[in-house]
């Protein structure tokens, strides 16, 4: 399919979501309608957010995954070719639908969300649909939202061990798993993975641990960075005995949609580009936090410059542990 010199191949879920805000949006039952500010559909899913957000740093970024035949598939696959993801390898199902997912945003304090999911296409992801030519053009395999797609956890190992035999590197990203189990396979799937990018909470019910020290010490291994995304917080590096700390940037909040998603992309950009550990996460937190200027997971995304910039203005040495 002519992908030579791919930087980055997500491999993902697709969906949209439905974003809607206002000053009381939690639903009430009985026929009982609310007005809200504002609804809108917006590109949706952490592995689209992250693909986006990749080409929009300049990475050159392909994405392997599964819609429908509708209107929100089409809607997904032309907003992600727009923003430079090469979209050649998804498959349309015309026995599925596309995958939704509704944000309520309170917007009366803190800006909390809740988040109803209905899957549709987002399951039927199997790793032998993803085009053998990309795991050999790609330098990174990244797979997001890997909960959500039960198609992918029996495959997953192995095409990550496929794309790793070629020279590549791999990288998971957890999400949450919506029915609370925690496992799904994902411990042969971190075993075939160079970085693995879980938020703390994720992390924490991953590994049944009580803090992030313990967590990682339930994964550590030479070969395999985990860094830990901590909301207003900052983040945390960890390779080994290397352990760095970093405070999060201060900016205007709008919409933390995808803002972890944003963060692995600048996390990746920063690792293929061989740059230091707190230049990693200088760089991703820049993303993350810039991401959140808008409401929608892409709309405010940086592109590199930007992204630098604000990096730049991050303590250079962050703090080791």
């Amino acid at each position: 399919m002519g992908h030579a010199h791919l930087d980055l191949l997500v491999v993902g879920e697709i969906n949209a979501d439905l974003v809607v805000s206002g000053s009381d949006v939690e639903p009430a039952f009985g026929q009982v309608e609310k007005l809200v500010s504002r609804a809108s559909l917006e590109v949706g899913s952490s592995s689209v957010i992250t693909a986006c957000a990749a080409a929009r740093l300049g990475l050159r970024t392909a994405f392997a995954g599964v819609v429908g035949d509708d209107a929100i598939g089409r809607f997904m696959l032309d907003a992600m070719a727009a923003r430079g993801v090469d979209v050649r390898a998804c498959l349309v199902d015309p026995e599925l639908e596309t995958g939704v997912s509704v944000l309520l945003v309170d917007e009366s304090g803190g800006r909390e969300r809740a988040i109803l999911t209905a899957p549709g296409a987002m399951t039927a992801l199997r790793a032998s649909d993803v085009d053998s030519q990309l795991l050999v053009a790609a330098r990174h395999v990244h797979c997001g939202g890997y909960f959500l797609q039960p198609g992918l956890h029996a495959g997953l190992p192995g095409l990550f061990a496929t794309a790793r035999a070629s020279g590549a590197t791999c990288s998971l990203d957890p999400n949450w798993d919506p029915g609370g189990r925690w496992d799904a396979g994902i411990s042969a799937a971190l075993a075939q993975c160079d970085l693995f990018l879980p938020n703390e909470a994720e992390l924490l019910r991953i590994t049944a641990a009580g803090d992030i020290d313990s967590a990682v010490q339930e994964l550590v291994r030479p070969d395999l960075t985990i860094a830990v995304k901590r909301g207003g917080d900052g983040a945390e590096w960890h390779r080994g005995e290397t352990r760095v700390r970093m405070p999060a940037p201060v900016v205007e909040v709008v919409d933390t949609t995808g803002a972890g998603d944003a963060f692995d992309a600048g996390l990746l950009y920063g690792f293929l580009a061989g740059a230091t550990p707190e230049r990693q996460l200088a760089v991703a937190l820049a993303c993350g936090s810039l991401s959140t200027r808008a409401l929608g997971g892409i709309d405010a995304q940086p592109n590199l410059a930007e992204a630098e910039r604000l990096a730049a203005s991050l303590d250079p040495d962050g703090s080791r542990i």
